[in-house]
């Protein structure tokens, strides 16, 4: 590690410790108040559980809409709405407006606000024009939007308190993720994988917009922020041991790091013991394997950094040298797992993990749909996986189409975030049961222009045609206690609660609340439109409300999202859900539900 930067990141978090001690322990107030829904994922170890128990197993049969907003904006509608005091804050799909809605008048606007983008952004969006929500702290909402400007608002006006451009639309830098707050810092990610950008994780100050650090998915040590000798991570056949220098350069052919990939847009927890947040980056460029030999480290990872200076504690990588585009980008739930801190994450590649949250050793690897085919399993001890070399998209080289690979690209998980569920110490996971076939191609790298390098068809996993599983998983046991099959993917973001009740939406516009215990269907009501947001639980004037945003879109609903027809178009999701059309629209709006 270059002396230079020892000593700019000694500085930096000294100051950082000094004033993130004091700059934002308001919003853990806000948080702690379960009246409220004052972070993305409900709280910083992201449960996205309320303990309001006013509605339950008993009564949930009652549930009626209390009101509706319309968003005004079509395609998909990921994320949800964030509730502080008498006052809800939602966002829109691209071009990304903000509203603050009065609950004492529900419906009525305090303020909005519109962003200015420029539509050419749309065409380097992957995967639909979503973006995942708000965030509040110090005062403020902030807005990640999709032309990579990062915004702070008054929120108590909605008047701009600061933004800064955190990337460039013109080589395919966007932005979908919400940004997440962490003591005084603003944390948020860049996409563009399908793209060759090299991407990042940024920290910005919460109070004047000022980029604190910045920690890329691969490169030299110097912009990974890796410590040879000190952070630890899968290297050599063995698992947490301390990296050898330029792990993230070494391990790549050339220079194939600096067009890489490893986009970084999910849902990152804070551990405040540890001062440190986890979260995990998507597959590296281009598609096709064979353009890039190695293990492609550190992209399809798992990153424990220091919150302060980005300093990377350990890094577990879930899917070297990726052959199926299996992002590691899910959300990553704080729990405690075998009498342990740890850190679960459900991977598109199909196997979920529990780490220990400081040492980043692996308490748990199971698969998670048992329809995983490409791996018989990765080893704990040396994260090496034991691949089945019939679902390789490698061996058979560029131009053959390798058949029933199983996930598809699209995983046994995307977006769609798990809940926990603390009164059971178990995980409600919304799942995609979906296989394809993938065939590799030869690409050529022009920036701003698509680096795929693949042609892909999906359907439904074997045993059936439905395309969606809800499940309960056991992280101690890494199994499964229950699964409840769906004829489409899962898509939206899963809440339990402390009333016995779990809930999530479909992709045709229901969202349902199940029983725990078995998964039995205890309620259901049609929103207007698919549901690919998320389920979110507030309190205001004594009632307890249940919220979800639908508007159909996202991977799984490109094809109606962007009137796409071909099978293999979408990065091959349009030919699997074809049969939406029959059951759904675009549209955004806001259904929430009380008794």
């Amino acid at each position: 590690m270059k002396k230079s930067l020892k000593v700019a990141l000694l500085a930096s978090s000294a100051i950082a410790i000094a004033a993130g001690a004091s700059a934002n322990s308001g919003l853990a107030k806000l948080i702690n108040n379960s009246n409220n829904w004052a972070h993305p994922s409900g709280n910083f170890e992201l449960h996205r559980h309320s303990s309001l128990k006013q509605i339950n197993k008993s009564n949930v049969k009652d549930l009626k809409v209390a009101w509706s907003w319309s968003t005004g904006v079509l395609r998909g509608h990921e994320g949800g709405p964030l509730v502080i005091g008498d006052t809800l804050y939602i966002h829109t799909a691209f071009p990304n407006n903000v509203h603050a809605i009065d609950l004492n008048e529900p419906g009525k606007i305090i303020w909005s606000y519109y962003p200015k983008q420029d539509p050419d952004v749309i065409p380097v969006m992957c995967c639909d024009t979503v973006n995942r929500g708000l965030a509040y702290g110090d005062g403020k909402i902030f807005l990640q939007q999709a032309d990579t400007t990062l915004v702070a608002l008054d929120a108590k006006s909605g008047k701009l308190v600061w933004s800064v451009k955190n990337g460039d639309p013109s080589l395919a830098q966007t932005n979908t993720n919400s940004p997440f707050i962490m003591k005084d810092k603003v944390i948020t990610g860049m996409s563009g994988a399908e793209f060759g950008v090299q991407a990042w994780i940024n920290a910005y100050d919460i109070k004047t917009g000022k980029r604190v650090w910045r920690g890329y998915s691969m490169g030299p040590d110097d912009q990974t922020l890796i410590v040879p000798g000190k952070t630890t991570g899968t290297w050599g056949g063995k698992t947490m041991v301390k990296l050898p220098k330029n792990s993230g350069v070494t391990t790549w052919e050339g220079d194939q790091w600096k067009i890489g990939g490893g986009s970084v847009w999910g849902w990152w927890p804070y551990d405040k013991a540890n001062n440190s947040l986890y979260y995990g980056n998507g597959n590296p460029s281009t598609w096709n394997p064979v353009q890039r030999p190695g293990d492609n480290k550190w992209s399809m990872s798992t990153f424990s950094r220091d919150v302060d200076t980005g300093v990377v504690n350990w890094v577990f990588q879930m899917t070297p040298h990726d052959e199926w585009d299996y992002d590691g980008v899910n959300e990553h739930i704080m729990s405690t797992v075998q009498g342990q801190k740890a850190i679960t994450h459900f991977d598109r590649n199909g196997f979920a993990y529990s780490w220990n949250a400081k040492t980043g050793e692996a308490l748990v690897i199971e698969k998670y749909d048992p329809a995983t085919n490409w791996s018989r399993g990765q080893s704990k001890k040396t994260g090496l996986h034991d691949r089945v070399k019939k679902y390789s998209t490698e061996a058979g080289g560029e131009d053959v189409n390798t058949k029933n690979i199983c996930p598809a690209a699209l995983g046994t998980k995307d977006q769609q975030p798990a809940a926990y569920d603390p009164n059971t110490n178990t995980f409600a996971v919304p799942t995609n049961h979906v296989c394809m076939d993938y065939e590799p191609f030869r690409v050529s790298y022009t920036a701003g222009q698509p680096y795929v390098g693949a042609t892909l068809s999906m359907f439904p996993a074997p045993g059936g045609t439905h395309l969606g599983n809800f499940i309960s998983w056991d992280p101690d046991k890494g199994k499964i206690n229950w699964s409840k099959k769906e004829p489409f993917s899962v898509w939206s973001g899963a809440l339990t609660t402390g009333g016995g009740v779990w809930y999530y939406g479909t992709l045709e516009g229901y969202i349902k609340g199940v029983d725990p215990a078995n998964g039995k269907t205890l309620w259901k009501f049609r929103t207007p439109s698919g549901i690919i947001g998320n389920v979110n639980g507030w309190a205001h004037g004594g009632k307890q409300y249940i919220g979800v945003l639908s508007g159909v879109g996202g991977w799984a609903g490109i094809g109606l999202a962007a009137g796409l027809t071909e099978d293999t178009a979408g990065l091959g999701a349009v030919g699997a859900y074809k049969a939406l059309h029959n059951y759904t629209r675009l549209g955004g709006t806001l259904t929430v539900f009380s008794l």
